[in-house]
């Protein structure tokens, strides 16, 4: 429903009306209309989170997986693309609901620790945790921003575009770390 209409569209009726059962049955299931939204967003979390997992597990060189998991959150098909319009609604709910701000915040804590680990394995030797965390910042920042950017103008930022750009990126943060050992 948030993927076709919004979190807006996403109301408890329309919902139920998707579902094929009464509303009374998803507030009893959920309580609250911001109950469901917080489901929704940690199904979401849940989806990326297995599909990062999986590319962060293959045999691979670490920018290969480093390269594959970011790659996981861009919208290079129509499923992501539909996890992005589900994940743009409820960064923007976020900003006024505390309830789905803290759930987003905790998600982009974990993104960002992922991706300091993941770095941390591309730049051996280097030490400074902050170093890879500003690392990690400046790429979960672009993919957080080319996915927006993506669905609001997919003729400039096409599959390739975004490929490039985080690629590029991911260069440029591993040679940084690399040199400042």
């Amino acid at each position: 429903m948030m993927a076709q209409r919004g979190i807006e569209g996403a109301s408890v009726r329309a919902v139920a009306d998707a579902a094929g059962c009464t509303t009374g049955l998803i507030m009893h299931h959920f309580g609250s209309r911001a109950a469901m939204l917080v489901h929704a967003r940690r199904l979401l979390f849940g989806r990326t989170t297995k599909r990062a997992n999986a590319a962060e597990a293959a045999e691979a060189e670490p920018v290969t997986r480093l390269t594959a998991v970011l790659e996981g959150a861009l919208p290079l098909d129509e499923e992501r693309a539909a996890e992005i319009r589900v994940w743009l609604g409820f960064a923007a709910a976020a900003v006024a609901d505390p309830e789905l701000a803290a759930v987003h915040v905790a998600g982009n804590r974990d993104w960002v620790g992922r991706i300091t680990r993941l770095l941390a394995a591309c730049a051996p030797g280097v030490g400074d945790e902050h170093r890879l965390r500003a690392g990690a910042i400046r790429l979960v920042a672009l993919t957080d921003g080319l996915p927006t950017l993506s669905i609001l103008d997919p003729q400039t930022y096409d599959k390739d575009t975004q490929i490039a750009a985080l690629r590029d990126a991911i260069d440029g943060v591993v040679r940084d770390l690399k040199e400042s050992r």
